[in-house]
């Protein structure tokens, strides 16, 4: 199979991705609430941290310049919650593409009530995830820019090998370790790495970056450069949220797929052609 078959089929999977979204709005409430929550936990840690220090904002350089346990505690800390939230709502969102591939209309309560049915998966998971994004800092702190290299090289494999692990944490009775292993596995037995989903989702994406900066330039410079700035990070808000849905909708139909269940907006030729196999 040559490249532009590839990024052929990488497209379609992107268009039925988007199918699905459209066809269920109600998803894009996910990844807001994602959004919302870890900007509301992390405001409260800076209003606590503020506090803690009679309002002094120099208490942010004290804790930086610390570079001892205690940061790299907190450091550990604010990984747990920045993967908890996440693979929270992602997995309420995948159940509800499995809804829906099952021919049933998934509502925002059935995703968020499947997904507190495996919140203790998800805290494992998150630990897990949390230790080994906080080693890896160590790691590129302490080794300066060989560190960097390593750490970089680790964290693309990383990402690579868990690539299915919200399904498997949300369909599969795994402990963190046994979830990251499934993952590899079914990325290394079926798949390889992705080539013309990704390249066609950083492609859209890219399109519509350029058709909000249009108009919020135009506003920036003839209205009122906050009347830019405002349509500008709306509209990033937006883009963002609805390709971060769209993206694990696709992941959600990948995951499906290989385990032989029916994916309704999905033709199998395409995602069976998605990734190179190794």
């Amino acid at each position: 199979m040559n490249f532009f078959t590839r990024l052929s089929n990488g497209w379609n999977l992107s268009m039925n991705s988007f199918a699905v979204l459209k066809a269920n709005r109600q998803l894009i409430l996910f990844p807001i609430l994602s959004g919302l929550s870890m900007l509301l936990i992390v405001s409260s840690f800076f209003l606590f941290l503020f506090a803690s220090s009679d309002w002094d904002i120099t208490a942010l350089d004290t804790l930086n310049n610390q570079g001892t346990v205690a940061n790299y505690l907190l450091l550990f800390g604010y990984y747990v919650v920045n993967y908890f939230i996440i693979v929270f709502f992602n997995t309420a969102l995948i159940h509800c593409t499995r809804l829906y591939f099952q021919g049933r209309r998934p509502t925002v309560g059935e995703g968020l009530g499947f997904a507190l049915t495996r919140i203790g998966a998800i805290f494992a998971w998150a630990v897990f995830a949390a230790t080994v994004g906080t080693i890896l800092r160590i790691i590129q702190d302490r080794v300066g820019f060989l560190g960097k290299i390593v750490t970089s090289l680790i964290g693309a494999a990383w990402s690579i090998a868990t690539f299915f692990v919200v399904p498997v944490i949300a369909y599969e009775n795994l402990g963190p370790l046994g979830a990251f292993r499934r993952s590899a596995t079914l990325m290394k037995e079926k798949w390889g790495e992705s080539i013309g989903a990704t390249f066609s989702f950083g492609i859209i994406q890219l399109l519509g970056l350029f058709l909000l900066a249009i108009p919020s330039m135009l506003l920036f410079y003839f209205v009122h450069p906050l009347a830019g700035i405002a349509l500008f990070l709306l509209g990033l808000f937006a883009v963002t949220v609805i390709f971060s849905a769209t993206r694990v909708i696709f992941v959600s139909a990948v995951y499906h797929d290989i385990n032989g269940d029916p994916v309704k907006n999905f033709n199998q030729k395409f995602s069976e052609n998605l990734f190179l196999e190794k």
